[in-house]
């Protein structure tokens, strides 16, 4: 029964260290918690880019999350959008690759209707965007989170 126990790779522990780098990698890619008022006025100026009117309708304070058995912490916001279809696609484009990283887009729900404007056809749009950002757990030391 012995001989029929694979033998360990001769490189394991090369594997073990570059997968234990990898995860502190990733687990440094998240940012410390960010200062909310920042992260509300970097979605406006990036909807105002692109030629949309944005307003955030309801925001939470940062709170805990956990997910996989890793603690976050997560702020909520949600926003209303409106303006073209183009620049919507864009605005929405800008957020998903723009910083912080680690926002997302956890629902987007657009409204259009065509209007015929003096003979052009103009797509005026509307979206709600449900967003979070996530960031590192305060430590337990620390006092209270960024607002």
């Amino acid at each position: 029964m012995l001989a029929q126990i694979p033998t360990f790779p001769a490189d394991l522990e090369q594997q073990l260290s570059d997968v234990q780098s990898s995860y502190e990698a990733a687990q440094n890619s998240f940012p410390n918690q960010l200062n909310t008022t920042a992260i509300i006025n970097d979605i406006l100026r990036l909807a105002d880019d692109a030629g949309v009117k944005a307003i955030p309708l309801i925001t939470q304070p940062w709170g805990p999350e956990n997910i996989n058995s890793q603690d976050y912490s997560v702020f909520r916001l949600s926003v209303t959008a409106s303006g073209d279809f183009a620049g919507l696609a864009s605005f929405i484009d800008q957020l998903e690759n723009g910083e912080p990283p680690t926002l997302v887009i956890e629902s987007l729900l657009i409204d259009r209707a065509t209007e015929i404007t003096g003979g052009e056809t103009a797509t005026p749009c509307a979206a709600r965007l449900e967003i979070a950002v996530y960031a590192r757990p305060l430590a337990t030391d620390e006092n209270e989170m960024v607002e």
